[in-house]
């Protein structure tokens, strides 16, 4: 899963992203309402973490080029502001999710995951497609019920194929939200990756479609 953090404050945009990294996310940081709001203009995330109160261009604003541009991510808003109106005011503009500071990182990565997790169009937290289970809420897989141990690479692309599974993702699609936008991709590290998860869940769960990607499918499994 990839996201987009626009927050300008110095020490607490760089602290969310580690936070972020270490439950598996790739974070793009942008520090400013002009950078921010073009990068989710641009580039494919899964969700967006905004500040309101931004440097440029405020969050509202931001936001409301983004769903007038047609952008329909999943936008959480991140802001000191706890007033009724500035909630009326970011959720009139499109937000999803509003979660003023401070705030605890835990309760962060929850609701991202379960914006990712709607946004897909999934209501229940726990998925599953043939012995592989995956709880949305904390982040773990399961293959016939024992968690399996994964790298956040691994993770990224095998919650991609969960989230859209029996689906065939393209390849470049999986790509864009498995790396970070500054990220020096190697033009196998996504065959690399598939191949490692194989190994991990069984080969047949992971179908490869020639020429297009790869499917996660029950149809295969034992």
């Amino acid at each position: 899963m990839r996201i987009l953090l626009v927050e300008d404050d110095a020490d607490l945009g760089p602290a969310i992203a580690r936070a972020l990294r270490e439950a598996h996310f790739a974070v793009d940081l942008a520090t400013n309402g002009i950078d921010g709001g073009h990068q989710g203009e641009t580039e494919s995330y899964d969700a967006a973490i905004l500040d309101l109160g931004l440097p440029g261009r405020d969050g509202v604003s931001v936001l409301q080029g983004w769903r007038a541009a047609g952008r329909d991510l999943p936008v959480l808003i991140l802001t000191a502001r706890e007033a009724w109106s500035d909630k009326v005011q970011g959720f009139k503009a499109g937000a999803d999710d509003y979660l003023t500071k401070p705030f605890r990182v835990e309760e962060l990565v929850m609701r991202l995951r379960a914006l990712v997790r709607r946004a897909a169009g999934h209501a229940r937290p726990r998925l599953e497609c043939g012995p592989l289970a995956f709880d949305s809420q904390t982040g773990q897989f399961e293959l016939d019920g024992l968690p399996l141990k994964l790298t956040a690479f691994e993770w990224r692309v095998l919650s991609q194929l969960m989230l859209r599974r029996e689906t065939v993702i393209e390849r470049l699609d999986l790509l864009d939200h498995v790396y970070e936008g500054d990220a020096d991709v190697d033009s196998n590290s996504l065959e690399v990756i598939v191949g490692r998860l194989r190994k991990k869940i069984g080969a047949a769960l992971i179908e490869t479609v020639r020429g297009r990607g790869y499917r996660l499918t029950a149809g295969g499994a034992a």
